[in-house]
Order: C-alpha cells, then structure tokens, then sequence
C-alpha cells in the first residue's frame, strides 16, 4: 500500500523538480552575448549543475523539457527564441549534446578530482555533436573556430564555477 501511495508522489516530485530544472536552462539561456552562428549562454553551466546535483537521469529529464518547451513553440531557447526552426538551426547539435553533458555530469562523484574531471569531459562531450551539426551549416573549419575554440575560455570558466557550485551546494541539497 505505501509502494502505491507513494510511487505517484515521488513521480510527480521528480517531473516537477525537472519541470524546475527546465526552467533554469530557459533562464541561463537568456544570459548570451550575441555571437554568430552560436551565441554563447550560460546553459553549459546550468547543464552541468542538473546532472551533477541531480543525477544523470534527471538532468537528461530537465534537458529533454527544455527541448520540448522549445520545439512547441515557447520562447526558452536564446535571445527568446522557439520553434522546430531552431531545432534544424545551427545550434541544434549543440542542445542535442545537452542531454550527453547532463547524462555524464551525473557520474560527478563525491572527490573534488573526480568532480572536475567528469564535469570538464562533460562540457567537452556536448561540443561533439554541436561541432559536427554546425559544419553542416559553416564547413568544419570554421566550426571549429567558430564553435568550439572561441568558446574555450568560457568552457573553463563556467566548468570551474560548475566545481564550486557542486561542493558548495550538493552537501546542503543532501540534507
């Protein structure tokens, strides 16, 4: 009986925590400096923070809102955009490697070393298929400048905050 009772309730906690989730990425994604053909957002980070003080099924949940919102037409993706026109864009490699970075920022561990590495591999994962989904639209030469080494520096900043954020935060979401 109170597999039954609460089975529903912790389903809805899950999808409304992801619902949360979501929302912060729709958020971070209004952050941006206007870069072309990808602008540079904050999303990286929030991507990384909900499958590391999530878990991996959780953050991929949050990702796969986020998406959805933005595929029926709700203004969450950058600079308020929407649509199935920003899922055939040059960004959609980028927010289809969301999912892989949430999913890996899941095994993040407990040990500062461990956190960082697993977070910067995350962040690197989702530029994986970002870069091979803009060479498309830009050749690879340029995608790779353009879509990958510019945002370097930002990559380490964000993924060293992701750290900090991490120790700080996920004693306390523990309690």
């Amino acid at each position: 009986m109170t597999l039954a009772v609460t089975a529903p309730r912790s389903a809805f906690r899950f999808w409304g925590l992801a619902l949360l989730g979501s929302a912060a990425l729709a958020a971070s994604a209004q952050v941006a400096l206007p870069m072309w053909p990808v602008p540079a957002t904050m999303q990286t980070l929030v991507v990384l923070l909900l499958g590391a003080l999530g878990g991996s099924r959780f953050g991929v949940a949050s990702v796969a809102l986020y998406v959805a919102q933005g595929a029926i037409g709700l203004p969450v993706f950058a600079h308020g955009t929407g649509g199935l026109a920003v899922l055939a864009g040059p960004t959609a490699g980028y927010l289809a490697g969301f999912g892989a970075a949430a999913w890996f920022a899941g095994f993040a561990g407990r040990g500062l070393a461990r956190q960082a590495a697993v977070l910067t591999a995350a962040h690197l994962l989702l530029f994986v298929p970002g870069v091979a989904w803009l060479a498309a639209f830009v050749g690879w030469e340029r995608a790779l400048l353009a879509g990958f080494v510019l945002f370097i520096p930002g990559t380490l900043v964000k993924t060293a905050l992701a750290v900090a954020l991490m120790r700080v935060l996920r004693p306390r979401a523990a309690r």
